[in-house]
């Protein structure tokens, strides 16, 4: 399988909504405006492209501060169910961290506490757990741990 990734496009945005009611249900899942706004904040957000399946991945990342001060919050990594395991999740990350790793910025994200093969992941990247957000999805109420990576050097 080949998966290319590509900036997200606006055509893109209702495939991005369908995928998050599918990979969080109990939650809030973001809508096609959720994308939209996190687009025109100028926040980087990335596709991945199976052909002829067509988007079967999303992610995220915010830039946050001034130059020679940034850090990063990943917003999002959302990977199709039939795609899990087969490495798109990891490609979209290291995608956002190369972009982090431009900047020389630290890299922050929540994720859910019960995700275990994310948690993994996530630690192979050299992210650790440095806190816990107690009730932080809504409306399940699910707890999520804080993770960061520290920003590369210059």
């Amino acid at each position: 399988m080949t998966v290319r990734l590509a900036p997200l496009r606006g055509e893109d945005l209702p495939r991005c909504a369908e995928l998050e009611k599918i990979l969080f249900p109990g939650e809030d899942p973001w809508s096609v405006q959720a994308f939209q706004f996190e687009l025109e904040n100028g926040n980087y957000y990335v596709g991945a492209h199976a052909e002829p399946v067509g988007l079967v991945g999303y992610a995220g990342i915010a830039e946050l501060g001034s130059p020679g001060n940034f850090e990063c919050e990943i917003h999002t990594i959302g990977v199709d169910p039939a795609f899990q395991g087969k490495g798109v999740g990891k490609a979209l990350l290291r995608d956002l961290l190369d972009r982090a790793d431009k900047l020389h910025a630290p890299v922050f994200l929540e994720v859910r506490t019960d995700n275990v093969p994310a948690i993994k992941l996530y630690e192979t990247h050299g992210f650790e757990q440095i806190g816990l957000r107690r009730r932080y999805y809504q409306p399940s109420g699910a707890d999520a741990y804080t993770m960061a990576r520290p920003g590369r050097p210059q």
